[in-house]
């Protein structure tokens, strides 16, 4: 299913966001989480995450990893979590849009 491209960049920052705000995430796991459920191109990720850093969502340390260099750890900051809120109440009304268009479209065929 070839999802358009806009639409998924929408849903991808309210992946991350809510992935951050379960557990502070390096890159390279939040693209493997995400890509469970999402198709979602790891080129895609790392932009974002720089932007949500730089809109104030996010900040980030190093941690010292026993697989090679330190990891770039991503944490959700106050700002951040008012913003996921916001968007999974968006989301949340989207879907609900969508379902009852569809149910009352499937209705009166």
């Amino acid at each position: 299913m070839n999802v358009n491209i806009q639409f998924k960049k929408g849903v991808l920052e309210l992946c991350v966001l809510f992935l951050i705000q379960r557990k502070d995430q390096y890159g390279y796991e939040l693209a493997q989480r995400i890509s469970k459920h999402i198709e979602v191109a790891e080129g895609a990720l790392y932009p974002l995450l720089r932007r949500m850093v730089n809109d104030g969502y996010c900040t980030t340390y190093l941690q010292e990893s026993s697989e090679g260099p330190p990891r770039k750890y991503y944490k959700l900051t106050l700002k951040g979590e008012l913003y996921l809120r916001d968007l999974m109440d968006e989301w949340r009304k989207f879907v609900a849009g969508v379902t009852g268009l569809i149910e009352e479209g499937d209705g009166h065929e």
